[in-house]
């Protein structure tokens, strides 16, 4: 049986990909911030899913968290992030804001990556992914708003780019995955995909995925997106 990882499952792409997980029949370990959420989503997910509590932001609760883990995670999905303060142009930018969402976009994945690296070293197929953004790729990077989570997603994608590099020789494949424009709280009504239709596409790169693609940086249909 797989069993997969996913962070931030308590709404959005996160919770869509542990639904479909679990319809696969895999076993899916899902972290939230809150006792409430852990307790929300157990009931909402039900057989199969075990929730972990923390933020991406705090080292201590991480490490805390894998610590309860005694199994192999075949999958680490790494989805927590936020779109950022209301300031972040260049011209008048949310400072706080900015330093907080590199702490959970950017370094947040670093963070729980190596925290549960010793479970992913367990499984036969190791598997790591990052749920990064287009907006982060310099090369299609002909906007300017958003700068804060823009440069926290080319931050992110770099990180990814160092772990594929680091692990590929212990036989671990990593992915930046972008989930393309979802309706979420994020992405907003008016955004092109469904959730289930991302969290699909994402989920069937993460079940085939192997070390010919690792290093890449993909769109959640297969197809590959430039840095």
């Amino acid at each position: 049986m797989t069993t997969i990882l996913i962070t931030g499952v308590h709404r959005g792409i996160g919770r869509e990909m542990a639904k479909q997980s679990l319809a696969k029949g895999w076993r899916v370990i899902g972290s939230v911030r809150y006792q409430e959420h852990a307790d929300e989503a157990l009931v909402s997910l039900g057989t199969g899913f075990s929730p972990i509590i923390f933020d991406v932001t705090d080292q201590e609760a991480i490490e805390r968290a894998a610590a309860t883990i005694d199994e192999p995670i075949d999958i680490l999905i790494n989805n927590s992030g936020v779109i950022g303060p209301d300031r972040q142009s260049c011209l008048d930018m949310d400072f706080h804001g900015f330093e907080l969402t590199l702490a959970i976009n950017t370094i947040g994945p670093l963070r729980v990556s190596q925290a549960f690296l010793q479970h992913l070293r367990k499984s036969e197929n190791g598997r790591l992914l990052i749920i990064s953004s287009i907006m982060g790729s310099l090369a299609h990077n002909t906007s300017f708003d958003r700068i804060a989570y823009r440069a926290s997603k080319a931050g992110v994608n770099k990180v990814l780019q160092g772990l594929a590099n680091d692990l590929e020789p212990e036989g671990i494949a990593a992915v930046s995955i972008h989930p393309g424009w979802v309706r979420t709280d994020m992405g907003g009504p008016n955004a092109s995909i469904a959730p289930e239709t991302s969290a699909a596409g994402i989920l069937e790169i993460a079940d085939r995925l192997s070390l010919s693609e690792t290093g890449r940086f993909l769109n959640y249909d297969g197809s590959e997106i430039d840095w």
